[in-house]
């Protein structure tokens, strides 16, 4: 599942394309081989990779300097604010634009009493807003520039927000064929804007898009 949260972004011809093709595991490059053994296959040829760790993270940002470096490199960073749910200021991060919601250490929030988390991040006003786990969770999602493998979709399906995330049952509205919303059967974490959502029945890929809130 982890490849159609790439898939989901290209064009939608080409997503289509890609999708007809995998239906017929047999003509994707690897086939029906799973990781075990892929990494058996590779052991046997003598690569490097075969005992490689799986990437826990974007592949082409390195240990050194990180996502700082990388960013910094091609956008301005600029120091924000931390406030919590009731506009109270905490604290100050050197780069808002290298907060994400959800996070927990590098906050620098010492002594706050209970566990703070990243509910929201405002890169125009340069604020990060903290609260509790509790604060996190959300009901729904909305979802803009939706790509869909066939017709569009709606009813109960999974939906999954990360590539090492499980996915979820919900329920897919229609808003028009480039938007939906998403109601969780129960809540969930939130996503932050701009990562990607992909709608399944099974292990066949529905469709997916960009969250916005």
């Amino acid at each position: 599942m982890d490849l159609a949260l790439v898939i989901d972004v290209l064009k939608q011809f080409l997503s289509r394309k890609i999708l007809e093709f995998g239906n017929n595991l047999g003509d994707m490059p690897i086939g029906d081989i799973d990781k075990a053994g892929v990494r058996t296959i590779a052991a046997r040829l003598g690569l490097r990779t075969a005992t490689k760790p799986d990437s826990q993270d974007v592949c082409f940002i390195t240990a050194v300097g990180g996502r700082e470096k990388f960013l910094g490199a091609r956008i301005p960073l600029r120091a924000g604010r931390i406030v919590d749910t009731d506009g109270n200021e905490l604290g100050s991060v050197p780069a808002v634009e290298l907060v994400t919601v959800g996070q927990r250490k590098g906050l620098d929030l010492a002594g706050a009493g209970r566990r703070r988390f990243v509910i929201d991040v405002d890169v125009a006003s340069a604020t990060v807003v903290v609260g509790s786990r509790e604060d996190l969770d959300r009901d729904r999602l909305a979802l803009a520039n939706v790509v869909w493998s066939d017709a569009p979709v709606a009813g109960p399906c999974l939906v999954q927000c990360s590539a090492h995330g499980d996915p979820r049952p919900a329920t897919v509205d229609l808003v028009d064929t480039d938007h939906v919303t998403v109601h969780w059967d129960e809540p969930q974490r939130r996503v932050a804007p701009g990562q990607s959502a992909v709608f399944y029945d099974g292990d066949t890929v529905l469709g997916g898009g960009i969250v916005q809130t």
